[in-house]
């Protein structure tokens, strides 16, 4: 089945808000087999909206908008919709008392002003979804074999509505599922990770497989279409086991909701090994990133952030005769920081970073040359990079190597 997302809202056309809904809703539509092709947003105006309603009605099974459900007059999609569609609108008695509810909740004491009875109003034989959140409720229309279904538009109403109501209704619409594994790879660029799968991908059929860019990283989705859960995880499992035996150790996770910094935290606790981090150029981003897991408390000792280098030679004993003769940026001053940084903090492992994030090259020395260093019982390993991209972009792949550098000593 075709589905087709239509976002509604001026504010978006302005980019005033992000749109954050076509994200999530596209998400879903994956999962449940939807073919989505489409996507349009349109402002607060009744001829665009009609023009795009019946547009998406002959290319698509199932259209679903969001936003334009609230009382204000320029709230157009539920009248719109019902005006395409040939409905009447009826005041639902249900979807009343329900406002009245809410608004009290909201208002408290506060006059009820008249343009909240217009959110009472549907079109007649159209499916209620109940809003636990809010005033407008959610809307299916049934006609001519499509489905257009009306969700709010503030993502802390429409979210909990499609998990509440809107999955029920597509689980039973739509007989097959998609089931989808994502392969996570650090240590491989994308164009390579491309070229090492090429014959897969030229031979997909179902299952399918994408690869996806992220900073520092590549991740390669691969989806099934099938009747049920167990038939999809038969088809993708062979695949999954193909690129494992290509990248090896590069992969580090199979885990779609598993970052980076949760392997190596995961890691860490299971060895019962406390880090400590020495960051110049990253200043603290890497902590940072560890620090989003949780369970960290157990395995982060310290983090330094030793910028200067008179902070570089105070905290973690950076040798002043190596940073004249070297430079800060340089492999042995991140040498000296991992290693005085297990000292200073009393750690099993060290991690630091050094680097030019830019804007300004340093003599002879790029913008993006960075150097990170593990220390790891008697071993230290040290790697040269030299990233791309303006100052946020090398502070980002700094910290991505870092981990990954982390993952791979703990290993």
């Amino acid at each position: 089945m075709v589905a087709e997302l239509i976002s509604v809202g001026t504010e978006i056309l302005l980019g005033n808000i992000v749109n954050t809904n076509a994200a999530y809703l596209s998400e879903k539509c994956a999962s449940f087999g939807l073919s989505l092709y489409n996507q349009q947003v349109v402002g607060d105006n009744e001829d665009r909206l009609a023009d795009a309603l019946k547009v998406a009605i002959e290319r698509s099974d199932i259209v679903i908008l969001s936003g334009g459900l609230g009382p204000t007059q320029d709230d157009l999609t539920k009248e719109v919709t019902a005006k395409v569609m040939g409905c009447e609108l009826i005041e639902d008695a249900h979807s009343k008392d329900h406002i009245i509810s809410m608004l009290k909740s909201f208002a408290l004491k506060e006059n009820i002003t008249e343009n909240n009875w217009k959110q009472a109003f549907v079109p007649k034989g159209a499916i209620i979804m109940e809003n636990h959140n809010g005033t407008a409720p959610g809307i299916i229309i049934e006609k001519d074999g499509k489905s257009i279904i009306l969700l709010p538009g503030p993502p802390n109403e429409m979210i909990p509505m499609f998990e509440e109501s809107v999955t029920v209704y597509l689980n039973k619409l739509q007989p097959e599922i998609l089931y989808s594994m994502m392969v996570k790879i650090c240590g491989v660029g994308e164009s390579k990770v491309e070229t090492l799968v090429l014959d897969l991908i030229n031979g997909q059929t179902n299952p399918t497989i994408a690869t996806y860019a992220k900073t520092g990283e590549a991740h390669i989705r691969i989806t099934a279409k099938a009747k049920n859960l167990g038939s999809a995880k038969k088809m993708v499992e062979p695949i999954v086991e193909t690129l494992k035996d290509r990248f090896k150790d590069n992969i580090y996770s199979t885990n779609e909701n598993e970052e980076l910094e949760d392997v190596v935290v995961k890691e860490l606790i299971n060895k019962k090994l406390q880090v400590v981090t020495v960051e110049s150029c990253t200043g603290g981003l890497l902590a940072g990133r560890l620090i989003n897991v949780s369970g960290v408390s157990q395995v982060l000792k310290q983090g330094f952030i030793t910028y200067a280098n008179e902070s570089k030679m105070k905290l973690v004993n950076v040798n002043e005769s190596t940073l004249k003769q070297f430079g800060a940026v340089s492999k042995e001053v991140a040498i000296e920081m991992a290693k005085g940084g297990i000292i200073e903090a009393d750690a099993d492992i060290g991690i630091a970073i050094t680097g030019i994030a830019g804007p300004n090259a340093e003599e002879d020395k790029p913008v993006g040359l960075v150097y990170i260093a593990c220390c790891y019982k008697d071993n230290v390993v040290v790697k040269e990079y030299n990233f791309n991209g303006n100052r946020q972009k090398v502070r980002d792949q700094s910290v991505t190597k870092a981990l990954d550098l982390l993952r791979r000593c703990l290993k």
